[in-house]
C-alpha cells in the first residue's frame, strides 16, 4: 500500500509540469483559491511564464517522494515549518539566499523586513496561521463556546468534534483544555506524563470525534451538520463566513499558529524560475494581496498595515488575523523544534491510539 501511495505522490503531477513552465503545489481550498488570485495569476501576467497551482493534502509528502526518486515535478511547494526544516535538514530541499529577496518598498532589506523566524536556510514564510476551532452558531442559541476547554466538554456543549487526524496541534490543543498554561506546553508534553496526560484528555472525546485530514473538510463538515464544532485552519473558517455566509464562530482562546513556507524542491526542474516566483510572491505587495483573499497573517512589518482589507473591499482584515493583539491572548506558537526532534514517534503513539478501542 505505502508503495502505491508514493507512486501516486509521483505521478500525480507530471502532467501539470509538461503542460507548464512553474509548477505550485499547496493546500487547495481556498488557501489553494487565495495563493493562485494572490501570487500564481500576477506572477504569470507580469513575467510571462506559465504557472500552474496543484493541490496536496500535504505537500511535504509528494514532495519528498518525488525528490528520492529523483523525479521532481514540482518547483515550489507550500510547507509547514517543522516539515521545511527537517526537510532541509535531509537535503530535499534548495537553499535560499535570504540576501535576494525583494526589499520593503522602503528599501528595508528583507532580512530586517520579515518577522522574526519567517526566514530558514530554505524556507520563505508566505502567512502566519493558526489551528483554531469554530462552532455552528446555530447549534448553541443560548450559550456559547469561548474557551478551549469548552471543546471538550460534551455536558455543557452537547454534539461531534471534528478534529484533524494527525498529533500535530491536537496534543497542544489537548494540554491547554487540560489547563496546562501556553507558556508550559512542550516543556510538559516532552515528559511520559505529560503526553499520556495529553490523550487521557483526547480520550474523553475520543467517541464523538469525526476526523478530517484535508483543510477544507473541516469547514464542510460544520456546513454539513457532521460535527456542532471542529478544530479548522482559521483561515478556511474566516472564508466559508466570509464568501459563503455561514453562521460559523472562531474561538480563538487556545490557538497554536506557525508560519507556513514555500521551498524548492531540490532538483526542481525550473530552479531560476522558482526563485522569481518566490521572490514575488513574498515581496510585501505579494504578501498584502495574500492577505486580502484569506485571513492568514503576513509574515513582514511592511505589510501589516491597518488598511489591509479583504477582496470584497470593506472586510477588514486586521481583527480576523492569528497574530491581533485580542487573538493572541491565550495564543501557543508551534514549536519548531519540538515537532522535528518527535515527529516520529508521537505520530507512531497517535496512530497507535487512534487504532485501539
Amino acid at each position: 500500500m505505502k508503495k502505491l501511495i508514493l507512486t501516486t505522490a509521483l505521478t500525480c503531477c507530471m502532467g501539470a509540469a509538461a503542460q507548464a513552465d512553474v509548477v505550485v503545489m499547496s493546500w487547495g481550498g481556498s488557501y489553494g483559491k487565495a495563493q493562485t488570485e494572490a501570487y500564481v495569476k500576477p506572477f504569470a501576467e507580469k513575467f510571462g511564464i506559465k504557472t500552474t497551482m496543484i493541490d496536496a493534502d500535504n505537500p511535504a509528502t509528494p514532495i519528498k517522494a518525488q525528490v528520492e526518486a529523483g523525479n521532481v515535478s514540482v518547483d515550489i511547494a507550500s510547507l509547514e515549518y517543522a516539515d521545511a526544516v527537517r526537510m532541509c535538514d535531509e537535503g530535499l530541499l534548495e537553499p535560499i539566499d535570504a540576501s535576494k529577496l525583494a526589499p520593503a518598498p522602503d528599501g528595508t532589506p528583507a532580512t530586517e523586513d520579515f518577522l522574526p523566524g519567517a526566514l530558514t536556510d530554505c524556507g520563505v514564510s508566505t502567512d502566519i496561521w493558526a489551528n483554531v476551532y469554530a462552532y455552528d452558531s446555530t447549534k448553541f442559541p443560548g450559550e456559547k463556546p469561548t474557551t478551549i476547554a469548552d471543546f471538550f466538554d460534551t455536558k455543557k456543549f452537547p454534539g461531534k468534534r471534528g478534529v484533524n487526524k494527525r498529533p500535530k496541534a491536537v496534543l497542544e490543543i489537548a494540554l491547554m483544555a487540560d489547563g496546562v498554561p501556553a507558556a508550559d506546553v512542550y516543556k510538559v508534553l516532552a515528559t511520559p506524563e505529560g503526553l499520556d496526560r495529553a490523550f487521557k484528555k483526547l480520550d474523553t472525546i475520543k467517541k464523538d470525534i469525526v476526523w478530517w485530514e484535508a483543510g477544507a473538510q473541516a469547514p464542510q463538515l460544520l456546513a454539513d451538520g457532521e460535527v456542532v464544532m471542529t478544530t479548522a485552519y482559521n483561515g478556511r473558517i474566516f472564508n466559508a463566513v466570509a464568501d459563503e455566509h455561514k453562521p460559523f464562530v472562531i474561538v480563538w482562546d487556545g490557538q497554536v499558529y506557525e508560519n507556513e513556507m514555500f521551498a524548492i524542491p531540490k532538483g526542481a526542474p525550473h530552479a531560476e524560475d522558482a526563485m522569481k516566483f518566490l521572490t514575488y510572491s513574498t515581496s510585501t505587495e505579494g504578501l498584502r494581496r495574500s492577505a486580502q483573499w484569506i485571513s492568514y497573517g503576513p509574515a513582514r512589518k511592511s505589510a501589516l498595515k491597518e488598511d489591509l482589507l479583504f477582496h470584497d473591499g470593506k472586510t477588514e482584515m486586521l481583527p480576523n488575523l492569528p497574530t491581533y493583539p485580542g487573538n493572541m491572548k491565550n495564543a501557543l506558537e508551534t514549536s519548531m523544534e519540538f515537532w522535528v526532534d518527535h515527529q516520529t514517534e508521537l505520530s507512531e503513539r497517535f496512530n497507535a491510539w487512534l487504532a485501539a478501542n
